[in-house]
């Protein structure tokens, strides 16, 4: 039997995850249950390690990269010890490589496999669906993730919430990261507005959670009542010009309620034949309903009704909108009509009849006859001549035929006549056929008279009959040119979709397939420019400028080449409506893409102002003073004094030098002019030259094995990555630069023992003028990683991070070997 899983789910580090389920292991151990720790990382939080006291702690197994142990879950220890319960942290957690799984909440989809429970933890942030969301609202890239499904399928997902303002001041005061990293964390991820929009994410998560158990417990128990746990507005949409009406109208009714769902739902017949609705108007308010924050649905049903009640209890809907009937009140008196007969049905929910501009018009039919002019003409020669030329020709045999073999050959041609012409040209020749039969061929002859009951009941029912065959074959014919109507808008609109899934080029795409739809000579989109069309997009021939379409009042649609139909016209009009959107698309991301461009060199611009000007200062102060001091004549210095201000001097005049270098560098980086050449070089050659340009020497521990293949690179770009990578490590004390060979390539390693970098910000700070946790805003341009990975790429190598073991980061300088 699987065991159950139940996770506690965070909007973000530090709200007290781990420290909750803890306490749920520790409330079950004095229950009686056998729990067991199998991994819990307690990131030096005091009150978080107090609780592992006294508990069965797994082991990790230790899986060794790379001469780099690691410790991980140890998944098949946690099997074979077989507990009621263990408690696993991160299920989002990345393995180390080597391991048997990638995830951890693979680990842990093995350990449920086998009966145990599991409690877990993981952060809003690391959800698959909410990756991109997170990091548009951080900035910060999710690499660890877990897919939705999966957490979906626990047995119990619990919400550890905490206010922005409690979580930073369990930060300030030190009960989530190291004081070191504060200030960084709190002016960076940790800002009110991050962690206020990560509380919303998890709020909704987890609110969509419950709404899935809810729905399930009321499917499994045969509940069918609405339950009116969240307010949920569903508008029923016809295809008509009312449409946009009720979608506003149902969107003030939800926006009373905070947090109401809207859906729109528009009931198809069940032969999929939708003749009653405009695809223009449908496409336009689908658009209406998206951009008001709700969601399109299409339902099947000849009983409309029953459909859209059928769809409002299934997503648990607590009101109705409808639109008032435009069908007259003699139509009313002899049917009800969708409103009535749904509020009549509906039980709990509330039904608004919303009235609209459409009913003071009443119902508008279409054109009902579906044959072509070449048909209905000839089904109404076939009846006016076809009955009397069958008349003449059955004459001769009168004496020979009875009755009702007469009445089956002139039903026969009223067949013809309806699958001809159709209903109108039938029935009228099934009145003909009727006063021909009695006239010739019903005793008495020549006469209005029928003698035999039996015949005159004959004749009656050859009309009903007749009219009935009419009725069903026309209806039929109808249907069928209905339904290749309905074949080809489809496969025509399903091509416009993928059109405008297209992207850039949409709206060009569009108009050419329209060119080729409909066999036109140009398309045209135009756009209102005061009181003249403008031309936005052409294809085809020579564009017009008058619109055959017009959408929202400044947007229209020109086609020349050949005279459309009412039906193409409709199409025509999804097709405006479309390439509307697909054009102001096209023109929200060109405002997107040259905002961001702008925004990002503002932001550029900005940090570069700030922290060059820093850097620019502190050293042309230094030395200044120090000229100013040996040029002055008031002290007579000593030379050691002489020494000590030179040597003042050279070391500002060099910081100096190397900001402009790497300002340098950067730009060429940038402009893909940055000249390298790459020669084979040794490792410890370049190592120790970096270490004695930095004057560190004595700071940093070597650890390169004898043989080592020399490395291809440039000698001066590979000088300047370690200097700045070890620059960086050694403010945190001591220092490990180490080398070895994998395969065809040699890995340079610059390990600290600092307080590292978090996870998610790893990619960050190879941003320029970027400083996480071990930098104020004014201690540096923030320019020397960004670089190292730009000459290292320039290379032809990597240069990646990673969390060392116990603590700090580590840089890996990645190239090929030599030969």
């Amino acid at each position: 039997m699987r065991g159950t899983l139940r996770i506690y789910l965070g909007a973000a580090p530090g709200v007290g995850k781990t420290y909750a389920m803890l306490g749920e292991g520790r409330r079950a151990l004095a229950r009686g249950r056998d729990v067991v720790v199998g991994l819990v990382e307690t990131h030096d939080r005091p009150r978080t390690a107090e609780l592992l006291d006294g508990m069965e702690i797994m082991p990790r197994k230790i899986v060794h990269y790379r001469g780099t142990d690691f410790a991980e879950l140890d998944t098949d220890a946690v099997i074979a010890r077989a507990p009621a319960i263990a408690l696993v942290d991160e299920l989002a957690h990345t393995n180390a490589p080597g391991s048997r799984n990638h995830k951890r909440w693979q680990d842990i989809d093995e350990i449920l496999a086998a009966g145990i429970d599991v409690v877990s933890t993981v952060n809003v942030q690391h959800l698959e669906s909410l990756g991109d969301v997170v990091e548009q609202i951080t900035g910060v890239p999710q690499r660890e993730r877990v897919p939705d499904e999966w957490v979906r399928r626990a047995d119990q997902v619990q919400l550890v919430d905490m206010a922005p303002e409690a979580l930073r001041r369990r930060m300030a005061h030190g009960n989530v990261y190291g004081p070191a990293m504060v200030d960084a964390a709190l002016s960076n991820y940790f800002r009110v507005g991050n962690l206020t929009a990560l509380r919303e994410l998890a709020l909704l998560w987890v609110a969509g959670k419950v709404d899935e158990q809810l729905d399930r417990y009321r499917a499994d128990h045969g509940i069918s009542a609405t339950w009116e746990a969240r307010e949920r507005v569903v508008v029923a949409l016809s295809g008509g010009p009312e449409g946009d009406t009720l979608v506003r109208r149902a969107a003030r009714i939800a926006d009373r309620s905070k947090g109401a769902d809207l859906l729109a739902v528009h009931v198809t017949s069940a032969d999929g034949l939708t003749s009653g609705a405009d695809p223009a108007n449908a496409a336009r308010q689908r658009t209406l309903v998206e951009s008001l924050g709700g969601t399109y649905h299409q339902v099947l049903g000849d009983d409309v009704p029953r459909a859209l009640l059928e769809f409002a209890r299934g997503v648990n809907a607590t009101q109705l909108v409808l639109g008032a009937s435009r069908r007259g009140r003699f139509a009313q008196i002899l049917a009800p009509g969708v409103g009535v007969e749904t509020t009549a049905r509906s039980g709990s929910i509330d039904v608004h009849m919303v009235t609209h501009e459409g009913v003071r018009y009443g119902r508008r039919h279409g054109d009902r006859t579906a044959l072509t002019l070449r048909r209905r003409i000839a089904g109404w020669t076939l009846a006016l001549a076809g009955m009397p030329l069958l008349t003449a020709g059955l004459l001769p045999f009168r004496p020979n035929l009875a009755l009702p073999s007469e009445i089956l050959i002139f039903l026969l041609l009223v067949v013809g006549v309806a699958l001809a012409g159709g209903m109108w040209p039938a029935l009228t020749a099934a009145v003909l056929g009727f006063g021909l039969l009695n006239w010739f061929f019903t005793p008495p002859f020549q006469t209005l008279n029928v003698a035999d009951p039996e015949n005159l009941l004959a004749l009656a029912i050859f009309t009903l009959v007749a009219a009935m065959v009419s009725a069903v074959v026309g209806q039929a014919a109808r249907r069928s040119v209905e339904a290749s109507r309905a074949r080809a808008d489809a496969e025509v609109l399903s091509t416009l979709a993928g059109h405008v899934l297209r992207g850039d080029a949409a709206l060009p795409s569009l108009l050419a397939r329209l060119l080729e739809v409909y066999s036109l000579t140009s398309a045209t989109m135009l756009e209102k420019d005061g009181d003249e069309w403008r031309i936005v997009a052409t294809a085809g021939g020579p564009p017009s400028a008058v619109p055959e379409v017009v959408v929202d009042g400044d947007l229209g649609l020109a086609v020349q080449g050949r005279t459309l139909d009412a039906a193409d016209r409709r199409v025509l009009e999804a097709f405006a409506a479309e390439a509307a959107v697909a054009l102001r698309q096209q023109r929200l991301r060109e405002e997107a893409s040259s905002s961001a461009a702008l925004a990002e060199t503002d932001k550029m611009r900005t940090a570069l102002l700030a922290a060059v000007s820093h850097d620019l200062r502190t050293p042309l102060a230094s030395a200044s003073a120090a000229v100013d001091s040996l040029r002055g004549t008031e002290i007579d210095w000593s030379p050691e004094d002489r020494a000590e201000l030179l040597d003042t001097a050279h070391e500002s005049l060099n910081k100096l030098d190397r900001l402009v270098t790497n300002l340098l560098d950067m730009s060429r980086l940038q402009a893909g002019v940055l000249g390298v050449a790459p020669e084979p070089v040794s490792a410890a050659e370049i190592v120790h030259r970096a270490l004695a340009d930095l004057g560190v020497s004595k700071l940093v521990a070597v650890e390169i094995p004898p043989g080592l293949p020399p490395l291809t690179a440039d000698p001066v770009l590979l000088e300047r990555v370690l200097v700045n990578l070890v620059g960086n490590a050694v403010r945190y004390g001591d220092v490990v630069v180490s080398a070895s060979r994998h395969g065809d390539r040699v890995e340079i390693r610059v390990v600290d023992h600092g307080p590292g970098i978090p996870a998610e910000a790893h990619e960050r700070v190879f941003q320029p003028f970027q400083r996480l946790g071990d930098r104020s805003a004014h201690k540096g341009v923030g320019l020397g990683l960004a670089l190292s990975r730009g000459l290292t790429e320039a290379m032809g190598g990597t240069l990646t991070p990673e969390e060392t073991p116990g603590g700090g980061l580590t840089m890996t300088v990645s190239l090929g070997t030599a030969g």
